[in-house]
């Protein structure tokens, strides 16, 4: 068996192409969309992931409204940034890249935002609305993920999905979406971590597995059902190369997997652009 390549860089490019009409049909009214981003330090990876937001903002016709400041900045500097794009009609959407330095507190710079410009839906309101089954933003993974696994038509209402990892990014969002009522979720969901005894167990029990716990290699073959999907969400690094949490064997067994570059990032990127583009159009 040769797993079908869930390729997230198409599918991504054609969410773009609907996200252009959108966002041209709001700047003929007047109203173009504005994306305000907020990088702080100078870490090579953030940089060159707020970059190429930028780019996917350029394409679609989003304008970048851009912040970035030193390591050493304060939480007062990165708070009074946060304050002048709430404020800011340019700007429907605010991105907070993360991880922070060291010293800056990342839940209380979320909390900063305005709950209505939060494109990464991590806002306590936002989570908030996801666990009442009524969001108004979803977090850009998870929804990149459920939009992934129903382009290829994977089964996934009604079927039994393992999400490995319990993040605030990825795994926690995912779980609530995927469990809720509505098209191409409605699963029941199992959430496991790295400290699960015998974590192959649960995920042979997966139709769908979601492997987003950061550690390299974790999916091993023996711990995926011949013919399941696999979505490979979690990465790390090894010097500058990108290690994902899912071995490149498991292709063998899976019956879909996404792959290591070109799967989940460019889907995440576009539902940053299109949670961008659904706050400009709520404005009135």
């Amino acid at each position: 068996m040769s797993a079908i390549r869930l390729d997230g860089q198409a599918v991504a490019a054609r969410i773009k192409m609907q996200l252009a009409d959108r966002a041209a049909r709001l700047a003929a009214a007047g109203r173009p969309v504005g994306l305000g981003t907020i990088l702080v330090g100078d870490d090579p990876a953030s940089a060159a992931y707020v970059a190429m937001k930028h780019a996917d903002c350029a394409e679609v016709g989003v304008t970048s409204f851009h912040e970035h400041l030193a390591a050493n900045a304060t939480q007062d500097e990165l708070e009074a940034v946060i304050g002048r794009m709430n404020a800011d009609p340019r700007v429907h959407a605010i991105l907070v890249q993360l991880p922070l330095p060291a010293g800056l507190d990342e839940e209380r710079a979320l909390r900063a935002v305005d709950p209505d410009k939060d494109v990464d839906g991590l806002h306590p309101v936002n989570l908030g609305r996801l666990v009442m089954g009524r969001p108004t933003v979803v977090a850009c993974t998870p929804a990149g993920i459920v939009e992934l696994l129903a382009a290829y038509d994977v089964p996934v209402e009604g079927r039994h999905v393992v999400i490995i990892g319990r993040g605030l990014t990825i795994g926690r969002p995912l779980a609530l979406l995927l469990a809720s009522k509505r098209p191409g979720c409605n699963a029941a969901v199992t959430v496991v971590h790295t400290g699960v005894a015998d974590l192959g167990a649960l995920t042979r029990q997966g139709d769908v597995i979601v492997a987003a716990a950061g550690r390299a290699g974790l999916v091993a073959p023996d711990m995926v059902r011949p013919g399941a999907a696999v979505v490979a969400a979690g990465t790390s690094w090894a010097g500058r190369k990108l290690l994902s949490d899912v071995d490149e064997s498991v292709a063998d067994v899976a019956g879909w997997l996404s792959p290591r570059i070109g799967g989940v990032g460019p889907m995440t990127r576009a539902m940053l652009v299109r949670n961008a583009v659904t706050a400009a159009e709520r404005v009135r």
